[in-house]
């Protein structure tokens, strides 16, 4: 690798924490113009230097930085495989389009604290970007604390009572699991001598006492499926439905409850691996617990007349089909899993993004008061349409590509349950969906208010078109433009041989 490719990791990593320090210094004196300037301006060079890597990713290059040694054996260091670049990439796209999305709302809806707020996003990215390219557990534990840290000002954006209440609720949830996480960590390394992530896990399972196994898997995992919202550790992220639109965009599709499925990625498939996961009969606990969540969530969700609310719940069951395509330990479903995380962030951004435009421009939050919006709202609520329907599944949408495999992960360890629990969860999504689809087109009542056309304004209007139009794009070509699923492909080879 030459300097110019070794650079790539680090401008990605630095060109968002920049923004973020620039942002908060001199955002006030400023203007607001400025302000998102350097937002869009640092988006653009992290988006060019995360693709700038992917054909090295491809050609199976290795990109690795040390900085420093930590303790003997450990360092603070970056690696750059394929299932960190999937991560990698979506966020760096979607970081871009929030931002577009981030101005038309925050301007639109008049929003206070909007310095503290884009400050506070580019936080969120950094330490996004930085969990993608961590080498070892210590790395990654570091930036996923930031990544808690950096996302409380944006919960409790709008300084009230309320905001407060779930972001303390949020700081319990996430640095209690989060050291439980830490103290995992230091045990392992005591056994172990190593924190390094490896494809296919560096613990054996004769490596360590059986009961003291589980008991790790369980820490470990735990801090995951707390950011992944996986049931019964999952109410903190309704609760933070208080935020900003963009927040909640933010939490649901670009970074939040992605890193927490990441987590468990990398705990499983790279610290304790299938054989160990399957030994200790951590993966088979924790694939129940996400068919659990998958159900319960979406019958949750149906009785939900608050738009974001229900698409909160929403992203707790869908969320998990990650976690259920991982613990199943077949490469297949590794390989949903991993492009799960690319089909869920376009879908449920694309839906939250249309919540926002429809509560900006109508004023509107809950689904029985938005009877023929779609005559005022068409493009919104046509991007929401083709949400909604990728999200359950329907071939020809991304939705589709990653269920399939996840499917497919569930009928080769001949599991009924799994595969049962994927297809009433699809009929779930259209029971919690299509209402409001068929709601917002509906003709025979239509409030006065929404006779004319007045859609969402164009900065708006432009990310939520642009991800519903991906969501098309990646279920006909799973593999245009960044060859995302080859990524995932190459990822659970490494992982399975």
């Amino acid at each position: 690798m030459n300097e110019i490719n070794i650079c790539l990791p680090l401008i990605a990593i630095s060109a968002p924490l920049i923004a973020s320090i620039l942002i908060y210094i001199l955002g006030e004196h400023i203007g607001k113009n400025a302000r998102e300037a350097i937002t869009f301006i640092s988006s653009a060079i992290l988006l060019i230097s995360v693709y700038s890597l992917v054909p090295h990713v491809l050609k199976g290059e290795a990109i690795e930085i040390i900085f420093l040694e930590i303790v003997k054996g450990v360092n603070f260091s970056f690696n750059i495989d394929a299932a960190g670049m999937v991560f990698a990439c979506v966020a760096s796209t979607l970081w871009v389009l929030t931002s577009c999305y981030s101005v038309g709302y925050m301007r639109g809806h008049g929003e206070k604290n909007q310095t503290g707020y884009f400050s506070a996003f580019a936080i969120c990215i950094f330490a996004t970007i930085g969990l993608c390219f961590s080498a070892n557990l210590i790395t990654f534990f570091i930036f996923f604390e930031i990544l808690t840290i950096g996302t409380y000002p944006l919960v409790v954006h709008y300084r009230d009572e309320e905001g407060r209440r779930s972001g303390r609720k949020y700081l319990a949830y996430t640095l209690i699991s989060g050291q439980i996480f830490f103290a995992s960590i230091v045990i392992i390394y005591m056994f172990t001598g190593t924190l390094e992530f490896k494809a296919g896990g560096f613990i054996k399972p004769d490596m360590l006492p059986m009961p003291l196994m589980l008991i790790l898997f369980i820490m470990m995992v735990g801090a995951g499926a707390v950011k992944a919202g996986l049931m019964p550790l999952h109410s903190w992220l309704p609760a933070a439905m208080v935020a900003p639109t963009p927040v909640s965009a933010l939490l649901h599709a670009v970074a939040v409850v992605k890193a927490g499925a990441f987590c468990t990625l990398r705990v499983v498939l790279y610290v304790f691996g299938p054989e160990a996961a399957k030994a200790c009969h951590g993966a088979e606990i924790l694939s129940y617990m996400a068919v659990i969540t998958i159900i319960v969530s979406s019958l949750i969700a149906i009785r939900k007349d608050n738009l974001k609310a229900r698409l909160a719940f929403s992203t707790v069951g869908q969320l998990s089909y990650i976690i259920l395509g991982i613990s199943m330990l077949t490469p297949e479903s590794s390989v949903g899993a991993i492009y799960h995380i690319v089909a869920h962030a376009f879908m449920k951004i694309t839906l939250f993004m249309c919540a926002g435009a429809i509560f900006v421009t109508a004023h509107k939050k809950n689904i029985s008061e938005m009877v023929g919006i779609g005559r005022r709202m068409p493009i919104t609520m046509g991007a929401f349409t083709t949400a909604s329907v990728a999200l359950a599944g329907f071939p020809f949408f991304v939705g589709f590509v990653s269920k399939a495999n996840i499917i497919l992960g569930a009928m080769k360890i001949n599991n009924l349950l799994f595969s049962m629990t994927l297809v009433v969860s699809a009929l779930l999504a259209l029971t919690y969906l299509m209402p409001v689809v068929l709601i917002g087109f509906k003709k025979d009542i239509i409030n006065e208010e929404f006779q004319k056309k007045d859609d969402a304004n164009l900065m708006m209007r432009i990310p939520l078109v642009i991800t519903a139009v991906i969501s098309v794009i990646l279920g006909i070509s799973p593999n245009f433009g960044l060859h995302l699923y080859t990524l995932a492909e190459i990822a659970a080879k490494s992982i399975f041989g």
